[in-house]
């Protein structure tokens, strides 16, 4: 069984490492920090206690797993292990660097993984002499309890790293699923409109954050609303991933970042972890409570909905991932109540089309530019599934 190492002892990286510990890997979680070592070895322990007071542990399992676990702040305690997954910031000329650094390291065998959410995977494995070694993993938040899992190969990626990469990750009882190395991947980038169209639609001023929110959740069935999760997620978070798929995707209109978001981020408004967001997490506060009308969350599921199966299609119509682990992504990466290939198919094709069709019509916009999929289907009368 490969030791596997992780850099980073954040929230992801702390969660990896978890992952991988009870999977039975010895484990070595890297960090400059020692603050952040420490912090991730306490929280681990709350952790373990938790499972255990909940039965799902047992006292010895937990200790067990703890023990797997050793807290290095120098990079050369990486260099016995099979597999190194990297979860440090999102920036590209940082991730460049530790991997250019790590690589003189560890053997010509070891796989280098980076954990990003959107960034290139091939410009992050271009920092290495043997790129064919690097490829994307991307664990979703949190990874404990997150089942999916991206397994995202470089153009340089060699086919058996893919697959030992993936065969890895399976062992450790994840849901994989295989995307292109584009940005955002699957989750992140089919994703996308559940933020902005919201967003959107608080802009123009047909509902406020909290009848947005109730809609998706009571009328469409997703477990949390848009603006829920943009302050869970925090927006420092959510924005930089919408500004980087937008900016990759060489300015496509249709992942244009919203300035509502942008104030929200400079005046430090983060979400939860800041105490305020779109909705204020202070003590004694007092939000404001959604309009109910069903016909007004219906007009919003309708209009998010449609935004994401579009986005969703396009994904398949440019061979990003299969229908399959497109609808696998967003139920298991995301906890979307349907695929949204099969919700597509639910609706009806013609009715979505209809939908966007008439969206582009009121605002002639890019952004609601149907997909050439979406308009073959329907014209030879095809569905998904």
């Amino acid at each position: 069984m490969k030791k596997v190492g992780i850099i980073g002892a954040g929230a992801m990286g702390s969660g990896i490492a978890q992952v991988a510990a009870t999977a039975g890997h010895s484990v070595v979680l890297f960090d400059t920090k020692a603050e952040a070592l420490s912090l991730s070895k306490s929280k681990l322990a709350s952790v373990m206690d938790r499972l255990v007071e909940k039965g799902r542990l047992t006292s010895e399992e937990a200790q067990e797993i703890q023990k797997r676990i050793s807290y290095a702040d120098h990079m050369e305690a990486l260099s016995e292990s099979g597999i190194i997954i990297e979860a440090i910031i999102e920036n590209l000329d940082v991730k460049k660097g530790v991997f250019s650094s790590i690589e003189s390291l560890v053997s010509k065998d070891c796989i280098l993984a980076s954990n990003t959410s959107s960034l290139s995977i091939a410009s992050i494995a271009s920092a290495c002499e043997r790129s064919e070694r690097v490829l994307g993993i991307h664990f979703f938040n949190p990874a404990p309890l997150m089942p999916l899992v991206e397994i995202i190969p470089a153009i340089q990626t060699a086919d058996e790293i893919t697959d030992e990469a993936r065969n890895i990750i399976d062992s450790w009882k994840k849901i994989t699923v295989l995307a292109k190395d584009t940005p955002g991947f699957i989750v992140n980038r089919v994703a996308r409109p559940f933020y902005g169209e919201a967003i959107r639609i608080l802009e123009e001023g047909i509902a406020d954050v909290a009848t947005i929110d109730w809609a998706m959740k009571e009328i469409g069935g997703f477990r949390m609303g848009p603006f829920e999760l943009t302050d869970y997620i925090g927006h420092d978070v959510n924005y930089v991933v919408t500004e980087t798929v937008f900016k990759a995707f060489f300015f496509d209109p249709r992942y244009k970042p919203s300035f509502t978001q942008k104030r929200l981020v400079e005046a430090g408004r983060l979400g939860r972890k800041s105490g305020q967001g779109f909705y204020d997490y202070s003590p004694g506060a007092v939000n404001p409570k959604p309009n109910t009308d069903e016909a007004l969350g219906t007009e919003i599921v309708n209009r998010i909905t449609a935004m994401l199966i579009n986005e969703a299609i396009d994904a398949l119509f440019l061979n990003i991932a299969s229908a399959k682990d497109i609808d696998l992504a967003m139920t298991k990466g995301v906890n979307y109540p349907k695929g949204l290939l099969a919700w597509a198919d639910e609706k009806g094709l013609d009715v979505v089309l209809t939908q966007l069709e008439e969206l582009y019509k009121n605002y002639c916009e890019d952004r609601y530019r149907p997909s050439p999929l979406l308009r073959k289907m329907v014209n030879e009368q095809k569905t998904f599934y």
